[in-house]
């Protein structure tokens, strides 16, 4: 049986900000369609995951299908989503997002500047691109969904609003559902606006934050081809998602887990 991933089909702008989030075995990212909600929250003790968070809502994020191998997208590739193959039940093993999951955040950027960042899973969905049902996430508004097949998706902010399968919009990977070392694919694609990719470089790091200490986690680097000057190291625990994200272009950036509480 294939194992699910997570694809982001919209999003929406509230706040310019990526979220870097894995919400099943593989997450495929789209673009576009704004979701709005409130969330609650909770908290689990560390020792094993985490994920990332904000403040004000954000917009949809989807989960489409696939076997996580051999089919991730790159650059403008086409991506064909069949609703058939969705579901809303997104529980890929390094970002889970059942209704009342809850993460909390502190970010500090290049210039010091220190702000919490929280993201809610809600039991709300929204009906977005190709008839598929996402489930709204507020971190910043988003909305997530996985494909029965595995595939997850994740809320990644621009500086804009866009859609897959709209202007040229496509949907692309939050998190692969069989992740292995150098496996490389594309985060989301609007051309000229939002081209992210990402690259699987370990899945065997140690991370340490407030929340707790995590002996193993995946580790991808993550480009944005229209700022060069943005690379990261983002770091994913089993069972609880996102715990840390280093900014290693300017050497200062991070953002880490405070805490974590499931639903």
């Amino acid at each position: 049986m294939m194992k699910p991933r997570l694809t982001q089909l919209s999003w929406e702008k509230e706040r310019t900000r990526t979220v870097g989030a894995v919400l099943a075995a593989a997450l495929l990212l789209g673009t576009g369609a704004a979701c709005t909600s409130d969330g609650s929250s909770s908290e689990p003790s560390a020792d094993t995951s985490s994920g990332p968070s904000s403040a004000p809502e954000s917009t949809g994020v989807v989960q489409a299908s696939g076997s996580g191998e051999g089919e991730l997208p790159q650059g403008g590739e086409k991506a064909n989503l069949d609703p058939a193959e969705f579901t809303i039940e997104i529980d890929n093993p390094y970002w889970p997002m059942t209704p009342g999951n809850r993460w909390v955040y502190e970010e500090i950027d290049t210039d010091g500047t220190v702000q919490k960042v929280v993201v809610t899973v809600t039991d709300k969905t929204k009906m977005i691109a190709n008839g598929i049902e996402a489930r709204v996430v507020r971190d910043v508004a988003s909305c997530a969904y996985q494909s029965t097949s595995g595939t997850s998706v994740r809320p990644v902010s621009t500086s804009g609003s866009f859609e897959a399968g709209v202007d040229g919009a496509e949907a692309g990977i939050a998190m692969p559902a069989n992740p292995q070392d150098g496996m490389a694919y594309r985060q989301e694609y609007y051309k000229g606006e939002a081209e992210d990719r990402a690259e699987v470089l370990s899945l065997d790091e140690k991370a340490e934050v407030p929340f707790g200490y995590f002996k193993t986690t995946l580790m991808t680097k993550d480009l944005v081809p229209t700022e060069p000057k943005v690379s990261e190291h983002k770091f994913y625990a089993k069972g609880v998602g996102p715990v840390l994200t280093l900014d290693i272009a300017a050497g200062t950036g991070r953002e880490e887990l405070l805490s974590y509480r499931s639903g």
